[in-house]
């Protein structure tokens, strides 16, 4: 069975967020075209997710010490258990469907909280004497992205650092099918509906073949 996360990172619900509301048609239309799939929703917003601090950097220094897992205090314990299963679910996964607003150029924190806690040596990628080497060919990936102005082309592409930086960790993970749907310039009330519409549709035919 081909397994989906579908990954979401935006606090309201999608009649209030732009790119919940195309993600949600998207993963509706994917469903209909693979019944057989399972889609496994992943809410950042309301995950555990750990950060990378003092009990989890402290807690994986030990392993690799050579300390057992019982040897860990209970917050490293807690802390470094969590981490790994989030990873592994990920690397069970076959599909990845990001869905975030553009925040401050970049995607929202409890998604670079996701991709820290999924970027761990041996599991996702690995260190060899020619470089880092990705651990997950040929899974497949999208990311749904909304912005109040228009970052995938033009004057303000440089700055665009929310698909961007996705893609490049994703590459990094050795997966290369990374496709994105943007749904831009949401900031002008009069075309948003009609951007809104548009990306839908969109997402809604790029969803029967992914």
């Amino acid at each position: 069975m081909t397994t989906v996360l579908y990954i979401t990172a935006h606090p309201l619900d999608p009649q209030e967020s732009f790119s919940l509301a195309v993600g949600k048609e998207f993963i509706e239309a994917y469903r209909k075209a693979n019944p057989n799939d399972e889609v496994v929703h992943l809410d950042l917003y309301k995950e555990n997710i750990p950060q990378f601090d003092a009990d989890v950097l402290r807690g994986w220094g030990k392993l690799q010490s050579g300390s057992s897992f019982g040897q860990l205090s209970d917050a490293e314990k807690s802390k470094v258990a969590r981490l790994e299963a989030i990873v592994d679910q990920f690397v069970a996964a076959d599909k990845y469907v990001y869905v975030s607003p553009m925040w401050n150029f970049s995607i929202p924190p409890v998604m670079k909280a996701y991709t820290d806690a999924t970027s761990i040596p041996g599991k996702t990628f690995k260190y060899t004497e020619n470089g880092p080497v990705g651990l997950l060919p040929g899974k497949k990936a999208l990311h749904i992205q909304a912005s109040g102005g228009v970052y995938s082309e033009g004057p303000l592409a440089d700055i665009e650092m929310g698909y961007s930086y996705l893609n490049k960790v994703l590459q990094f993970y050795g997966i290369q099918s990374i496709e994105p749907i943007f749904v831009e310039g949401t900031a002008s009330s009069e075309r948003a509906p009609a951007i809104k519409e548009k990306a839908i549709a969109h997402a809604k035919e790029v969803a029967k073949g992914f």
